[in-house]
């Protein structure tokens, strides 16, 4: 990829990692956060692609759009926005963007994207509006994709600790792509040209593991990939190889799905590896915390399994719905393999909910949680599921509508229960429940409940 490109954007943490992805491959770039410099240097001819923001300090990305297309006929633009609103979109394509995508972005996406544009540069004069499907050729991992404010924040700290010279301890639960993140920091880090070594337990078992470690990270970068399951000799030898690292020395990564501080407490991991590895905390939300980011990534793995030669597939409204209300205990690579079963099987071009209920009938419904210990009272696992809910988003408050989503999470469970318990039987139900029998059927509807009467054997 070659050329020029103009970024404007009024976050310098956007302006830092468009410019440093771009200059690696190969382009020049121009950055600012000022619409009036980005229309002075389109003016000047400056520039083969622009890449631009909406909300901006001095005015509106997409009401320059159409100066840009009246000065340089043929200069494509992409628009990137936190306004994600159809709203957006639409006023997007009819500024006659080349492209639209809305924050937060998949990084490797947008390189695609900016890539095209510059090809259809060369070939032709822009005809075409807007892309809306995501289309990650090649990227065979987890999608690094989503527009909620988790995620976003999420990113936000990405994008500072790319550079930093700190360890990064990266937690979740499985599923969730902890081990993406990792490699993400490194690939668009100074560190990039040189190795990325993932390292497990069974690689520090041998007197010399360390130093073969060490040997083959270089400066480059090393990812202890779920720290919290080594035994303590590993553990003990991750302690002796920080303390002798010098000034040139690989950036430090590590991995866990397990609650290190109960480990800690428990006397299961030492104290301090913990303080060694901690230098930044990246913890990466569990899917069911973002439940709005499924019916994108459903479309990425639907897109993934038709380039695969898989038949086109799409999902019903009604199918989405109850893919959100799942708790997906497995997160994003559950995700991901429930709907490549459903493009194996699905007989119709339009996904339904009964085969969304077929195959996540198949699949467990526990939705773990992380240090929660034996014998933990319900009610303390829901405060801690919360705090951790809240601390997710980094300071700032989660999406309006949080009391009816939390009452959902656990309603829709209880009366599932309550209904295979009672053999379906909706009067016994709602006497167990101590509800009103019409009110049980209103819940049954609304949380598209399947009631199936049987005998009940016990």
């Amino acid at each position: 990829m070659d050329g020029t490109i103009l970024v404007a954007d009024d976050d310098r943490t956007i302006r830092t990692v468009l410019t440093q992805a771009l200059t690696r491959a190969g382009c020049k770039v121009h950055a600012t956060s000022s619409l009036v410099t980005l229309m002075r240097w389109v003016e000047e001819g400056k520039g083969d692609l622009v890449i631009s923001d909406v909300i901006m300090p001095d005015g509106n990305g997409l009401e320059t759009l159409p100066k840009i297309t009246e000065r340089r006929p043929g200069l494509p633009v992409i628009i990137i926005s936190a306004q994600n609103t159809i709203m957006t979109a639409i006023q997007a394509t009819e500024a006659e963007a080349y492209d639209y995508l809305p924050k937060p972005f998949d990084l490797p996406d947008l390189m695609k994207r900016a890539s095209r544009a510059l090809d259809m540069k060369r070939r032709a004069p822009l005809t075409r509006g807007p892309e809306v499907r995501s289309e990650d050729e090649g990227q065979e991992d987890l999608p690094l994709v989503g527009r909620t404010t988790s995620m976003q924040a999420l990113y936000r700290l990405v994008a500072r600790v790319m550079n930093a010279e700190l360890p990064v301890l990266i937690t979740g639960e499985s599923g969730t792509g902890k081990s993406l993140i990792a490699r993400a920091i490194h690939d668009f880090s100074d560190r990039r040209s040189l190795p990325f070594v993932v390292a497990t337990g069974a690689d520090l078992e041998t007197p010399d593991g360390a130093a073969q470690i060490l040997s083959r990270a270089k400066d480059g970068s090393v990812l202890f990939d779920e720290v919290g399951d080594f035994s303590d000799a590993a553990q003990g030898s991750i302690v002796r190889m920080l303390d002798t690292l010098g000034h040139t020395a690989p950036r430090i990564m590590a991995t866990s799905q397990k609650n290190l501080t109960d480990l800690m407490e428990k006397g299961d991991f030492r104290q301090d590896l913990f303080y060694r590895l901690g230098g930044v905390t990246i913890d990466v939300p569990a899917l069911r915390e973002r439940v709005d980011d499924i019916p994108l990534l459903a479309e990425h793995f639907l897109a993934r399994a038709e380039r695969d030669g898989l038949p086109a597939r799409r999902i019903s409204p009604g199918a989405i719905e109850l893919i959100r209300a799942y708790s997906w205990p497995g997160n994003v690579r559950q995700l991901e393999n429930a709907i490549r079963r459903l493009s194996v099987t699905s007989q119709v071009e339009t996904i339904g909910k009964a085969e969304v209920e077929l195959v996540l009938g198949n699949q467990p419904e526990i939705e773990p949680l992380m240090g929660a210990g034996d014998g933990e009272k319900l009610s303390a696992s829901v405060a801690k599921h919360l705090k951790r809910y809240f601390d997710l988003h980094g300071g700032v408050l989660p999406p309006p509508g949080l009391y009816t989503r939390i009452l959902r999470e656990v309603e829709m469970p209880l009366i599932e229960i309550a209904l295979d318990a009672t053999g379906g039987n909706q009067a016994k139900c709602a006497d167990l429940l101590g509800i009103n029998r019409n009110t049980l059927r209103k819940k049954i509807t609304d949380l598209d409940i399947r009631v199936t009467r049987r005998r009940k054997l016990m």
